[in-house]
């Protein structure tokens, strides 16, 4: 997160991530002061920049989909808002921990047509009428339905998703799907029937903070995952001096890392 975290050395030399700068220090500074804690040891062979921008959104991928939903091996997930930054990232995490099918849903059909090469097997556009989208979610589901659903939307897709999860010819199993909201880029609010949790057994996790060990252990992993070359997230180098310019810009799939 611009100003919170980034990657630096420490006076004995160790090369960290790090996060919760104290105020008025922060990250975009060549010093900043920051609790030994919260300095994280970041691997050889992984570049700063990488190591910059990889932990809040892989973190925010992998903790929904192994501590709160416990994912199982061969499982299926359905990753809402797969364009976006984490949503891609969750894509590839989702294969790496052993989901047998994942299906990635988004809005930006350039970055669908690339989610592929990260694991997906199938997306859905988000882009479409209604009723094409929510017929979308339920033939993708097809016999076996989701399993695991880690959604950075919110708001009206979620809504049409709670549709095909409620159709009357929508295959259902003993135990229904766990979402895990994680974001609301399309909305804070949703309208949520009954019935999806009534008959399609819905079971809606929150995300939480986890103890310690738990964060560290997922940091850990997916900064080994990235310097084995297993994990990767695209970036934009920028300077200090240009934060101006590259503040308003918006990226799709690309995470800009200050350089101070």
């Amino acid at each position: 997160m611009c100003g919170v975290d980034g990657v630096g050395v420490l006076d004995d030399g160790t090369r960290v991530f790090f996060a919760g700068s104290r105020r008025p220090y922060g990250a975009m500074a060549e010093h900043t002061v920051v609790a030994r804690a919260r300095c994280w040891p970041v691997p050889e062979g992984l570049d700063d920049i990488t190591a910059a921008a990889l932990p809040n959104p892989a973190l925010s991928s992998w903790l929904p989909l192994k501590w709160r939903a416990q994912l199982a091996a061969g499982e299926t997930v359905l990753i809402l808002g797969a364009s976006g930054i984490a949503g891609k990232l969750a894509v590839r995490i989702a294969k790496i921990l052993g989901a047998g099918r994942v299906v990635a849903a988004g809005r930006n059909g350039q970055v669908l047509r690339t989610l592929s090469d990260f694991g997906a097997d199938a997306v859905i556009h988000l882009e479409g009428s209604d009723q094409e989208v929510t017929l979308a979610f339920a033939r993708e589901a097809g016999d076996k339905g989701y399993d695991v659903i880690v959604d950075y939307l919110w708001g009206h897709p979620t809504e049409l998703l709670l549709s095909a999860l409620t159709r009357a010819e929508f295959s259902l199993k003993a135990a229904g799907p766990r979402l895990i909201p994680v974001g609301e880029s399309a909305g804070p609010a949703i309208s949520l029937p009954a019935a999806a949790l009534r008959s399609a057994g819905l079971g809606i996790l929150g995300g939480g903070f986890p103890p310690m060990n738990i964060l560290l252990d997922a940091y850990h992993q997916a900064m080994a995952r990235a310097a084995a070359g297993e994990l990767r997230i695209d970036t934009e180098r920028v300077a200090l001096s240009d934060v101006e310019e590259a503040w308003p810009r918006v990226e799709h799939g690309r995470r800009l890392v200050l350089i101070p």
